[in-house]
């Protein structure tokens, strides 16, 4: 038996042992009374009676043990060309003080802070400050919607908002003081006061009743000491789409999410402390809380803090240059953004201008990544290339592939194996267990391990409802796929994107896979849009590399023939509209479902969180061109 083996056998046989000793690796106030509270399934607690605080083992701790002048943030903005670094002792300061302020202005242990910042170290100074004095915070993606935020604002209750004049997006200037005045007029609850960071870019009109600038809030503030809390307190809220309409707030907990964090850093990333780790997201999502954020400055790394995209600030080689300039060891981004490396460099001449010696392993996650773009990124690279599955409810890897226990061989398409704490499983409908290369729905036996989510935010029968309901004891990740014989899990949908064609279940992720290894294929996404005859038909959307010109006739011919060479004539697979981009979040998401809504001419709302809204004016207009979207159906215009 494999160490990995060995290591995974453990955390299920015996959980408690397990989790106790990685718990021992960091700073407790006074250690637990239970490892694992199980006497209200299926609220499970970990380390119940436990007291720390989560911004003393993220700061403080580093500081007293020798690595105060260490860097513990490199902010780098593509933006302004500005760099600036951090060490753990400045972190310290900074971080004790800004307490200090939201002590200031009356924010207690337990009480919530809605950040709403674009990606500038008082982001992460405004998240750690809020865990220094046991305040609770809600991190929003800045530039999000005034409804939306309004939304988070009437569920969280906020006793006080941090915000910033503005963002920064290639070519333009985004003003967020507008967008938080619009949500605070829509929202029920008031809070008491905003605290605005003036960027030079753009400065806000301020509310003296209400407002105050970032640096006057200093005044008078004295630095805070951390607040000793329950490992079970809430140290986070991170809001996520529901299906209703209405967000689900998503609870952290302080003590397991030290503890699972601590762990990742070395079992699954392999990085040591004092390397530097890069996670090319936005503190907005779950990504930059977990992996910008916390896992690296618990685990004592130095952390990026990127302001910027893969392409276009100013080229195809943005990441490498980062990579060399900061010495990154490990990077860790979404498939979306090598995609659109690959497109604009395909042979991959700007890696050729940067020194990427020291660069040991690329992880990605955040969607499905095609085997074709991991093949692509391991060739030029010459490094492991990880993709690994997880989701903003359990803020750690579920699957991966553990660099620093074991380096397993790689499978393109399947994120590896579970991680500790994980039992994955596939069911069918009744929720038998599927045996290997079987499309199912994924789910995980509970309890899950530290650093998962213990309820959704004041909704606990939401909670249930949402994800222990449909298979009772179990959690259903909403995603769809399959183990093969050796235990690797494939995900290849969510449950929702499983088509019926004529009676046949079939993976709209299999058909990606397929149309993506066409050599001219940059990116695509496939949906089942209705059919009279067969209930559903797949239809694809194709985005071409940067240059190709042949006739995209034969181009569609090609893809056709693939699927039904690879997938079989079951698939009725015909319908093919080529265009120069897809929707997308802002986190690189493809907006599968509003493509799904517009082709059928069913109801839909404009998402809060699409990165360019005109790109649906495009698809619908292909869409046409295949004969459906027969009629607008957009009920928010």
């Amino acid at each position: 038996m494999g160490r990995y083996a060995e290591i995974y056998r453990r955390s299920l046989e015996d959980p408690e042992g397990f989790w106790a000793e990685q718990a021992g690796k960091i700073d407790w106030e006074k250690r637990w009374d239970r490892v694992l509270d199980d006497s209200n399934p299926p609220f499970y607690r970990w380390f119940r009676g436990g007291v720390l605080n989560t911004c003393w083992n993220a700061v403080d701790r580093h500081v007293e043990r020798g690595r105060g002048d260490q860097p513990a943030l490199i902010y780098d903005s593509a933006m302004t060309g500005e760099i600036r670094r951090i060490t753990y002792r400045e972190l310290q300061r900074q971080v004790a003080l800004f307490a200090g302020v939201l002590k200031k202005y009356g924010v207690e242990k337990g009480d919530r802070v809605i950040i709403y910042m674009p990606m500038v170290p008082e982001a992460i100074v405004a998240m750690l400050a809020c865990a220094r004095i046991g305040a609770i915070h809600s991190v929003v993606f800045g530039g999000f919607a005034s409804s939306e935020l309004a939304t988070r604002i009437d569920d969280a209750k906020p006793k006080l908002v941090v915000s910033a004049s503005c963002g920064l997006e290639p070519g333009k200037v985004v003003a967020y003081k507008p967008l938080l005045d619009g949500a605070i007029a829509m929202a029920r609850h008031r809070p008491e006061r905003c605290i605005v960071l003036q960027r030079p870019q753009l400065r806000a009109e301020l509310d003296p009743a209400r407002d105050v600038e970032w640096h006057d809030a200093h005044e008078g503030a004295q630095p805070a000491d951390c607040v000793p809390v329950q490992a079970t307190d809430p140290l986070y809220i991170l809001y996520t789409s529901g299906t209703t309409g209405q967000p689900k707030g998503i609870v952290r907990d302080n003590g397991g999410h030290a503890v699972a964090l601590y762990w990742t850093m070395k079992n699954i990333y392999n990085v040591n402390p004092g390397e530097v780790y890069w996670a090319a997201s936005d503190i907005g999502w779950v990504v930059g809380h977990s992996y910008i954020v916390y896992g690296p400055l618990l685990h004592g790394n130095t952390t990026v803090v990127y302001e910027g995209k893969p392409v276009g600030t100013p080229d195809a080689g943005a990441f490498w240059r980062v990579i060399s300039q900061h010495d990154v060891r490990v990077l860790f981004t979404a498939p979306t953004a090598f995609r659109a490396i690959k497109r604009e460099d395909p042979n991959g001449e700007y890696m050729k201008k940067y020194d990427l010696s020291g660069f040991r392993a690329l992880f990605l996650a955040g969607e499905r990544c095609d085997p074709d773009t991991l093949l692509w990124a391991q060739e030029k690279l010459g490094v492991p290339v990880i993709d690994h599955w997880w989701q903003t409810e359990t803020g750690w890897a579920i699957c991966a592939n553990p660099l620093g226990i074991e380096t397993l061989p790689v499978k393109p398409g399947s994120p590896s194996v579970p991680m500790p704490g994980y039992d994955v499983r596939v069911f069918d409908e009744e929720g038998r267990e599927l045996p290997p290369k079987a499309l199912g729905a994924i789910v995980v036996r509970l309890p899950l391990p530290p650093g998962t989510l213990p309820t959704l935010w004041n909704a606990d029968e939401r909670f249930v409802q949402s994800y222990l309901s449909r298979y009772p004891g179990w959690y259903l990740t909403g995603d769809a796929g399959y183990r093969d014989e050796d235990g690797y899990l494939f995900i290849m949908t969510r449950i929702d994107d499983v088509i019926n064609v004529a009676g046949h279940r079939l993976s709209t992720g299999a058909m990606e896979e397929v149309i993506a290894a066409h050599p001219d294929v940059a990116e695509c996404a496939v949906i089942g849009v209705a059919d009279e005859l067969k209930g559903e038909l797949p239809l694809a959307f194709v985005v071409l590399k940067a240059g190709v010109t042949r006739d995209p006739e034969e181009i569609r011919r090609e893809l056709v023939q693939r699927v039904r060479e690879t997938i079989g004539p079951v698939a009725a697979f015909r319908l093919v509209a080529i265009v120069k981009r897809l929707p997308k979040t802002r986190s690189g998401k493809i907006l599968r479902g509003t493509m799904k809504k517009i082709a059928d001419s069913t109801p839909w709302k404009m998402p809060a969180t699409i990165d360019d809204p005109a790109i649906l004016d495009e698809i619908t207009e292909a869409l046409r061109e295949l004969g459906y979207a027969k009629t607008p159906s957009r009920v928010d215009a």
